[in-house]
């Protein structure tokens, strides 16, 4: 699976140079002190050390995959007007930090931070003394960054669209491990499930589950089953989330997701016991990528053996997935900077000022239309038979 050759890939742009780095030794209270108001950028390195293409900050602290707080600190080093729609995506971002309104259409999240402004405001203005609204939300230091700035917004003397804002807004992925399981398998159903076809309410496969969770739990509990007694009130989205990752594929509509899954599983078996090799594959990018689960000299060979096949087996499904969502990320990335867009990831939730998140996503629709417009499973089943085919007949004719 060589880099594709229909796929257009914009040369990146040439390194910047790199300001002094904080003491590695200094903790995090003077790393803030000695960062504050200063411009830094944010080097990132493509990961294979884990098998997947995914793409990491070089530095450990302050980072955007940081944790909330962390998070709440950084802006974009120039600000840009708010425009005639930044505003609106600035008050949006507020809402969807709270995590309160993920399943509603975007009307409706506009109409509510209209409804609670004066929540929002108080926030910014009395942080620790007034209401404390803000504390709820799922992201609180990010949601009390956010309230500033529509705070700043509003009274700016020359109008909300005025305001030049460094506040970075988030567009979320939605599940896009069953994404691009739904685009590699042209599966229609499944990709209504995911947001891959218009919808005015947003869908969500994770409380979709949980509400399925929530419903057996209730039987259980009616028949007096303890455990589904004890978990009354404790089935939610946010703890269903990790488990849906690993284990939805066989038990919703995506039909082609489990037999994509399935193929992938027993190709890496295959890899792994019979040429006796470590799974490689090369994504739409060019981006060679090595499942090298390394051999441990103190176990018995044949344990051994069995124990890296099954690491291999149980690992190529989502670490091709994680590198297709991370080439799609990177064409993303390539085309904002194109047209002059700031860009920064996390994974499958993308950044940008506020006047230009309807450009960047549509550029993400874009790239992901393009990315998946190429022949992806069958270039991977050539490039699989063309590197592994003849390593098996070697190591059987060895036998």
């Amino acid at each position: 699976m060589a880099q594709s050759k229909e796929l257009h890939i914009p040369q990146p742009p040439s390194a910047l140079a790199i300001p002094s780095p904080v003491a590695a030794e200094a903790d995090g209270s003077h790393k803030v002190k000695a960062y504050r108001d200063r411009i830094a950028f944010k080097r990132q390195k493509a990961e294979i050390k884990r098998s997947r293409g995914r793409v990491y900050p070089c530095s450990p602290h302050l980072t955007h995959l940081s944790h909330d707080m962390a998070r709440s600190l950084l802006f974009f080093a120039q600000g840009k007007p708010l425009g005639a729609d930044g505003f609106n995506w600035l008050k949006l971002h507020v809402i969807n930090l709270t995590g309160t309104k993920k399943r509603e259409p975007i009307s409706e999240r506009h109409a509510y931070a209209e409804k609670i402004m004066p929540e929002i405001l108080d926030s910014a203005d009395n942080p620790l003394t007034g209401r404390q609204w803000w504390v709820n939300s799922d992201e609180p230091w990010q949601t009390l960054a956010a309230c500033m700035e529509v705070a700043n917004a509003l009274r700016c003397p020359e109008g909300p669209e005025a305001y030049g804002c460094h506040l970075p807004i988030h567009q979320d992925g939605s599940c896009n491990g069953l994404q691009h399981y739904a685009a590699l398998g042209r599966d229609t159903v499944g990709a209504e499930s995911v947001n891959l076809t218009p919808t005015d309410r947003p869908q969500d496969v994770y409380s979709n589950v949980a509400n399925l969770v929530e419903r057996e739990r209730s039987k259980d509990a009616a028949n007096n089953v303890e455990i589904a007694q004890l978990l009354a009130g404790l089935i939610n989205r946010k703890i269903i989330k990790q488990t849906v990752i690993t284990t939805v594929y066989g038990v919703t509509r995506f039909t082609s997701a489990k037999d994509i899954q399935d193929w992938f599983t027993e190709s890496a078996k295959l890899i792994s016991t019979v040429a006796g090799e470590s799974v490689e594959w090369i994504t739409p990018i060019g981006l060679p990528v090595v499942q090298s689960y390394n051999n441990n000299p103190y176990e018995a060979i044949n344990s051994n053996i069995d124990r890296i096949a099954i690491k291999q087996r149980n690992a190529f499904p989502p670490n091709f997935i994680h590198s297709s969502d991370s080439s799609h990320m990177m064409l993303t990335a390539l085309y904002c900077q194109r047209k002059g867009i700031t860009f920064a990831s996390i994974h499958d939730c993308f950044w940008t000022h506020p006047c230009t998140v309807a450009e960047m996503n549509k550029i993400c629709r874009q790239q992901f239309v393009s990315l998946h417009s190429q022949p992806i499973l069958e270039d991977l089943s050539k490039f699989l038979v063309s590197q592994f085919a003849v390593r098996a007949s070697g190591a059987d004719a060895a036998c």
